[in-house]
Parts: structure tokens; C-alpha cells; sequence
């Protein structure tokens, strides 16, 4: 984690035995302008660190980019108050995005940002093909052990994290983000990066299932998707039509399967879950 992504701040702590000042460690949230082949396409609110899996991942499941390969190079620049991405990209996916361009300001955890027609909210996207079970006892083990990892998060209590946890619950990589879109695609990016078998994992978010979410993790290839709150409507139904397993409420001795649950399948030494 970078220093730059929590600040401190001077304080009143008002407590029953009266009030006491102090001060605090706040989380960091920087404007950064994702900038394709010198022209800007979207400012989103990002913690500002993992800022090249960040703009990977978000090229990625955001379709600007269909391989790694396509992003030739990432430049990071410090612009007043804010950052700016600049990437070189292949000329033909640049052309395809001028097509479809937008310009926007993002916001902290916005869902559909910069969508102008309806068509865009929801791209075709190719069933998930990944077959990878995980038994209940994994995915709550990997979940218990989240807070070991969520390093910003103990020290703000103000971001999010994504995780890609293998097939026994072990967190393999983590990142977090004030924006739970942005931790996501943090991890997507560093996994494309590594050139990571997407069908050997599976993605869990401290955050609600949203759409957008799920449309993340289906664009990369993953097979199973798990929140430890609630998912929306919208997700759960293109959860089921992408073949991706979506998973809600993943607590201590229960979750709740919301689409595609054969992936979910308890070993033959465990018990069901209460």
C-alpha cells in the first residue's frame, strides 16, 4: 500500500467520558484521468495506487482492450490534484473507441458511468466456460481471512477490496480501492498482467453484487463470483445468462447462491452448512 493513500487529520473525538482531540488516518481519494492515445476518455475517483492494474483491468472489462497485449504502454502523471493514465494503445482498438467514445466525470462507486444509449449498459459478452468448484468451507475460509489482507481498510475503514482466492479458500492476490468497481478491475489488471489461468479462481468483493460486477468478472472469465452483501436484480439475471456463479451474504456459516450453483459443492468430509 502507498503512503499516499491514507492522510491524516486532525480530529474531535467526542467518546461518554467527553470529548478528546487527536488525530486520524483517512483514506485518499485522487481524480484519475484515464487518457487512450492522447485523448481523455473518463476521470474516475481512485485510491491512488496498483494505477497500472487499475488501468489494465479497467481497458479490459470495459472492452477498450481484448488481450494485454493491446496496451503498449502506461505512463503515470501527477496533473494539479489529480493523476493522469496515459496509454498507448493498438491503433485499431483506439479507432473502435473513438466510435464509442465518451467523456465523463466518474464518481466514487458509480455503476454505469458515461452509458449513453441503453446498449451500452449491456454488452454481449460470451457465456463464462470456467468449471471450477469451490465448496462452501473454501469460500468462507477465504473470507475469514480477508481482514489479514485489508491493510488500507484497518487503517481507514474506508475502501474496498477484490480478491482472487484459489479452488482451498487462500487469497492469492488482493487490492483495494475507495471505488469497489476499481479494487475489481486492480485485480483483473494484475492477474492479466501475470497472465493468470482465469479458470483456476474465483473473484470475492467486500461489497454488494452489482451489475457492473458481474459484467467484470464475466469479461474476464471467471467462473464464480462472491459478495459478502447483497447482489441486485440485474446482476442475478445476467449472472445466469453469462454461466457465471454469483454468490450473497457470505458470512461466517452460511451464504446464498444466487445463479448457477453447481459450481458450489461440498467436499465429502464436510458438512452442510447451517
Amino acid at each position: 500500500m502507498s503512503e499516499e493513500c491514507a492522510a491524516g487529520v486532525a480530529i474531535e473525538r467526542w467518546c461518554a467520558d467527553g470529548m478528546r482531540t487527536g488525530l486520524d488516518r483517512v483514506a485518499v481519494e485522487t481524480p484519475v484521468a484515464l487518457v487512450f492515445n492522447g485523448v481523455s476518455h473518463t476521470v474516475m475517483l481512485a485510491s491512488p495506487d496498483d494505477l497500472e492494474d487499475f488501468a489494465l483491468g479497467f481497458s479490459l472489462t470495459e472492452g477498450i482492450l481484448q488481450h494485454p497485449r493491446e496496451l503498449y504502454d502506461i505512463e503515470i502523471e501527477q496533473a494539479g490534484d489529480g493523476i493522469l493514465l496515459q496509454m498507448t494503445i493498438a491503433a485499431e482498438r483506439f479507432l473502435l473507441l473513438q466510435d464509442k467514445r465518451r467523456n465523463l466525470a466518474g464518481r466514487t462507486g458509480c455503476g454505469l458511468c458515461g452509458a449513453e444509449t441503453l446498449a451500452q449498459v449491456i454488452r454481449p459478452l460470451p457465456p463464462v466456460s470456467a468449471k471450477l468448484q469451490l465448496s462452501p468451507a473454501a469460500l468462507q475460509r477465504a473470507a475469514a481471512g480477508l481482514g489479514e489482507y485489508q491493510i488500507l481498510q484497518r487503517e481507514t475503514g474506508a475502501v474496498h477490496a477484490a480478491a482472487w482466492i484459489g479452488q482451498s479458500g487462500e487469497i492469492l492476490l488482493l487490492r483495494e480501492d475507495v471505488g469497489r468497481h476499481n479494487a475489481l478491475d486492480k485485480v483483473i489488471g494484475a492477474l492479466a498482467k501475470a497472465d493468470a489461468d482465469v479458470t483456476a479462481g474465483a473473484f470475492l468483493v467486500t461489497s454488494r453484487a452489482s451489475y457492473e460486477m458481474v459484467q467484470k468478472a464475466a469479461a474476464f472469465g471467471a467462473g464464480l463470483l462472491a459478495a459478502v452483501s447483497a447482489p441486485t436484480a440485474l446482476a442475478i439475471r445476467r449472472a445466469e445468462a453469462w454461466n457465471l456463479t454469483l454468490i450473497g451474504f457470505l458470512r461466517p456459516g452460511s451464504l446464498v447462491v444466487y445463479s448457477h450453483g453447481w459450481r458450489v459443492k461440498a467436499g465429502q468430509s464436510e458438512e452442510a452448512i447451517a
